[in-house]
């Protein structure tokens, strides 16, 4: 197994932020250096113990997905070799898991498209029969097909807090009715693409989440990363039913984990400091990301 990268280090930059995965850098005023460290988080925490090749991993995902969806959307890579604007001692930390990306001005929303009913969503429609504000049929069960994607947004939250679901009309007090529509409509577009072909490889992406932001010209273009197990909910076409939670490529094994999890003698609190992740939990995560990785791009 590689040795993991929990934090990079790199001198050679200046650090603008550590967001729950990735350590960005600012490489003179119009690019961005996002290395992906090993890290994971669950209920938006930071575990303590990195999932090794994790981040190499997550880079290799996106760099598939940008390439699939880049007639769809426009993204923010900007082609050029993440490794020559660090010093030589410094590649070991950004090869293979860092991105070379254009400064854009963030929108401060995530754009979360739903296909099927899990997790939130499912919990919020037992009690109201909606998501977000969008009225579902009745009788839909944990893990139903919806008979379309669902967009339903979210506010970014800062690390350490909870993302919180919005309705469509908050978001378009936030960013604008105009702009929101726009959101709506291009993160749908690249669902359904995404989810067509994840099907041809017998996955299902139960669920995503976008972000966007806008380039100096004001063009709506995909940020961050796109459809990675840390951003979507993927399941195996073969471990789905109606009616029950199917197995997951995502961080779910962890989640199952640290429910169970005690500190002191009681149920973890879902606060910071987590509970030390056990060597099995760590290596069956990376297993599933790695078989999530194969199945999708023959990697």
């Amino acid at each position: 197994m590689t040795s993991a990268l929990h934090t990079s280090a790199l001198k050679s930059l200046p650090l603008l932020a550590r967001g729950k995965v990735r350590d960005n850098y600012a490489v003179g005023n119009d690019r961005i250096l996002m290395v992906a460290s090993d890290r994971i988080s669950a209920f938006d925490v930071i575990m303590g113990e990195p999932i090794p090749g994790k981040g190499a991993l997550l880079t290799k995902m996106a760099l598939f997905w940008f390439e699939l969806l880049k007639d769809v959307a426009p993204n923010h890579l900007t082609g050029e070799d993440p490794v020559s604007v660090v010093s030589p001692e410094e590649r070991a930390q950004v090869e293979g898991r860092a991105m070379l990306v254009k400064k854009l001005k963030p929108l401060p929303v995530e754009a979360v498209v739903r296909g099927y009913l899990a997790g939130s969503g499912w919990k919020e429609y037992q009690q109201n029969g909606e998501v977000c504000g969008v009225k579902l049929p009745a009788g839909l069960k944990n893990a139903s097909k919806l008979p379309e994607p669902i967009f339903t947004p979210a506010t970014k939250a800062e690390v350490g807090e909870h993302d919180e679901n919005i309705s469509f009309d908050k978001m378009s007090e936030i960013i604008g009715a105009d702009m929101a529509a726009k959101v709506r409509d291009l993160a749908i577009k690249l669902y359904k693409k995404a989810a067509d072909y994840a099907l041809t490889k017998g996955i299902i992406i139960a669920d995503t989440k976008f972000e966007f932001g806008l380039d100096e010209k004001g063009t709506l273009t995909v940020m961050d990363e796109v459809l990675t197990p840390d951003s979507s909910r993927f399941w195996p076409v073969e471990g789905y039913a109606e009616g029950s939670n199917p197995p997951s490529y995502d961080k779910q094994f962890v989640r199952d984990w640290l429910e169970q999890a005690t500190v002191n003698g009681k149920p973890w609190d879902k606060t910071a400091p987590s509970p030390a992740l056990p060597q099995e939990v760590i290596e069956k995560t990376a297993a599933k990301y790695q078989e999530a990785l194969e199945r999708l791009t023959g990697a």
